[in-house]
């Protein structure tokens, strides 16, 4: 028997479980298909949203619970009628039923129903939305899922968390008090109650903090993607340079496992490739203590992490354009705009040259791993391989040639117009290529196309006679008639700039990448 709205308020009005029951499911029978509301009873769904809450806050039966949930999720499909469940109270009883262990709530049903109605809130009322981000402390893992899904999903989402609710600085305050950090003036970060103490010898993030977290570092990562199309004003940069020093502490952070520790990592650095590069100096601000790396004065220890995770990454080898390029990405542009980063990288990957009897890209050491990446048949991978080596070279062709010979560096040189040599425009300081002794003495005999010695080939038409060698001579020139007519697009094509001469469209591009793996979570 369907009953009418003021039948169920009285029914609710007694505060009997039976009665209540009996009202609700008859209510939810009759309205669950229902998606337009009558605005004349909008006073009294609102009155009966209120009264459904006051229940949601009593010891219920599990039937009676789950009939005050289904009437919340269809209650809360009326964009007009949501003011008694977008307040703190309203959205901390919701986010308790849906985020609720087994243990406590076994029946599914009832998570699903909770989720359902915190979605409808969500979706259409800013004030929610605040709401549920403000739970310092009552904020739990589905309640921060659900604001990746509507972040990642709804780009107007996206924008009105960025720059109407201010959601970088409030989910960096959230993500600080979530690893227990405290900020120094100085962008120092230390965990409170371990002042210090060295970051490594820390104990590792409990698994609740990794979780919340990497989704806190997901919604980030969606609300800045596109920060870096634009500029910032000082007090945006204060705020993601502060955003940068907790994410350097991530960067050294361990969680319980590796393979955790890693996905944290991971999502450390996607985040990190989005921040303004001038505020990316925060990841050398850090003083040199006892155990840090030092080069030049400065703090390497981030950056050796970085690099320390890119290499496991390209070790790896699976799915190079969603692991690798993120972390490549972001050493490439720090090496470009500081100084001390790009000489301590250009000491690991590019030390001084002393194997010129093997190829550039044969060996083990990182320099040869990354040389075989030029030519990988992934485009993105490719390009995005040359441009550290070149950064790291001061974009001086010749001595990008050096280290990666010729037919390695003919792709980036066609597609930056550098074929004939010269150097790109860029703001490098001035320092001394110093030549090893072996390369010294080996480098007239060194092959420019291959970057190695080759031993000296034997004359191929020794002992012919001059027949055969006309012979000869012809059938090369027929071979170049015909390379010329059936490869005429072919050599374009392959050294044609995918990215083109800007570096920041490679940066676009980068973007493009992380953005359809970040997704793959929804």
């Amino acid at each position: 028997m369907n009953m009418d709205l003021s039948a169920v308020i009285e029914e609710m009005e007694t505060g009997d479980q039976d009665s209540a029951l009996t009202a609700l499911q008859s209510y939810n029978k009759q309205m669950n298909q229902c998606f337009t509301f009558n605005r004349d009873e909008q006073k009294d769904r609102e009155h009966l949203g209120e009264l459904v809450l006051g229940f949601l806050n009593r010891e219920l039966q599990p039937s009676c619970l789950l009939a005050c949930l289904e009437t919340v999720r269809i209650l809360s499909r009326d964009k007009n009628c949501l003011d008694p469940f977008t307040n703190q109270f309203a959205m901390s009883t919701l986010a308790r039923y849906e985020s609720s262990p087994p243990s406590e709530n076994p029946d599914q049903e009832v998570i699903v129903e909770a989720l359902k109605s915190i979605c409808n809130i969500l979706l259409h009322n800013e004030t929610g939305q605040v709401s549920l981000l403000c739970f310092s402390s009552q904020v739990r893992f589905f309640d921060l899922r659900l604001t990746f899904l509507l972040t990642a999903l709804r780009v107007d989402v996206r924008a009105q968390l960025a720059q109407e609710l201010h959601g970088v600085s409030l989910l960096g305050n959230h993500l600080e008090a979530t690893l227990g950090l405290c900020c120094s003036g100085t962008l120092e970060t230390a965990r409170a109650g371990f002042e210090g103490i060295p970051t490594e010898e820390l104990p590792p993030l409990s698994r609740q903090q990794t979780e919340l977290a990497m989704e806190i570092l997901k919604i980030l990562f969606n609300i800045t993607f596109d920060i870096n199309r634009r500029k910032v004003d000082e007090e945006e940069a204060a705020v993601y340079r502060h955003l940068g020093a907790i994410l350097r502490h991530c960067l050294m952070s361990h969680a319980d496992g590796e393979e955790r520790t890693e996905e944290f990592h991971s999502h450390t650095v996607n985040l990190l490739g989005n921040l303004p590069l001038p505020c990316l100096d925060v990841l050398l601000l850090p003083k040199v203590q006892q155990g840090s790396i030092e080069y030049m004065g400065v703090n390497m220890d981030a950056v050796n992490m970085l690099l320390k995770f890119m290499e496991k990454r390209l070790d790896r080898g699976h799915k190079l354009k969603e692991t690798l390029l993120p972390s490549l990405n972001l050493l490439t542009e720090s090496a470009r705009i500081h100084r001390e980063t790009r000489k301590f990288l250009r000491s690991k990957v590019l030390p001084p040259l002393r194997d010129v009897k093997n190829r550039p890209e044969v060996g083990n050491t990182l320099r040869n791993k990354i040389v075989r990446l030029m030519t990988h048949i992934d485009t993105d991978v490719k390009d995005c391989a040359a441009e550290f080596l070149f950064v790291l070279c001061k974009e001086s062709v010749s001595r990008f040639i050096k280290y990666t010979g010729y037919g390695n560096a003919a792709g980036l040189l066609a597609a930056r117009g550098l074929l004939r040599g010269g150097k790109d425009p860029g703001i490098y300081s001035e320092d001394e290529d110093s030549e090893t002794e072996e390369y010294r003495e080996a480098k007239a005999q060194i092959n420019p196309i291959t970057g190695v010695v080759e031993e000296e080939q034997p004359n191929p038409m020794e002992g012919m006679t001059e027949e055969q060698k006309e012979y000869e001579a012809m059938k090369l020139v027929n071979m170049f008639d015909k390379l010329k007519y059936f490869t005429k697009g072919a050599i374009y094509v392959k050294f044609a700039p995918d990215v083109g001469n800007n570096p920041s469209s490679l940066h676009m591009q980068r973007k493009q990448t992380i953005d359809f793996h970040q997704l793959s979570y929804v």
